[in-house]
């Protein structure tokens, strides 16, 4: 049997598969990687299975400066009416939001930065990626926009005291997650050191290197299985979540 092919989209070289692609090779999985700034993302889903799309420093509607953000948009528009599962993170859950009818804003309350909680809602519970997850598993925050209003018919999956919109899930199996899962504890510190003002949101200790790569422990423990879960749905061996609310057309 072939493995299945995800397509990543990769909006800025800042924000790598790292941890993420690891995980997802252990499963077998067979990477795509477009790197948007340099390479044309594909006109269609046409022989992938599934899709990633990564975050990075602008912002989800700045195509004035960033044009091929719009084919981002349109491909993960195109996954959600496909059905082909999706794992959009940070800028990604913002481009997987503002492609299917819900708005990103700057967030009011400022940059939300550190190593954090989130709280599962109520829905989690009975989605496929999110049910096994603890109720409020760490994971690593750096964003200055937010999800403001999910899109019509969206699952909210997770929320934080700051930024409600934490997780949701579009359709079958599209997700998107305001936070960081993928990273290692350089490429946060380079975060830091190139967004000083965002970083300075945060908790002093938060970028002290013993308290990332401890941070990173746990958060393998976490979110390495649900990156397995991801997998099998990828691979057709979990069921995704029932269509709720809006029905999605196939295109």
């Amino acid at each position: 049997m072939n493995a299945p092919r995800l397509l990543v989209l990769q909006p800025s070289e800042s924000d790598p598969l790292a941890k993420l692609g690891d995980w997802l090779e252990a499963e077998g999985v067979e990477l795509d990687l477009v790197p948007l700034k340099e390479q044309a993302a594909p006109a269609t889903l046409d022989g992938y299975q599934g899709v990633v799309c990564l975050g990075g420093e602008m912002g989800a509607l700045d195509d004035l400066d960033h044009p091929w953000l719009a084919d981002a948009r349109r491909l993960l528009s195109n996954a959600v009416a496909q059905r082909v599962p999706t794992l959009a993170i940070c800028l990604g859950a913002q481009l997987l939001a503002a492609a299917t009818g819900g708005q990103v804003r700057k967030g009011p309350q400022g940059p939300e930065v550190g190593v954090l909680l989130v709280a599962k809602r109520d829905a989690s519970g009975r989605d496929p990626l999110f049910a096994d997850l603890p109720f409020t598993p760490d994971v690593l925050q750096f964003h200055n926009d937010e999800v403001h209003l999910l899109p019509p018919g969206a699952e909210h999956l997770a929320a934080s005291p700051k930024y409600p919109n934490q997780a949701f899930r579009v359709g079958e199996s599209a997700y998107g997650l305001q936070f960081h899962i993928e990273t290692t504890p350089e490429i946060v510190l380079n975060w830091a050191a190139k967004d000083p003002d965002s970083a300075a949101c945060a908790r002093a200790h938060h970028f002290d290197q013993e308290f990332l790569e401890q941070a990173h422990r746990d958060f393998e423990e976490v979110w390495q299985p649900f990156v397995a879960r991801f997998a099998k749905l990828v691979r057709g061996e979990l069921s995704p979540a029932g269509r709720l609310g809006t029905q999605l057309p196939l295109v």
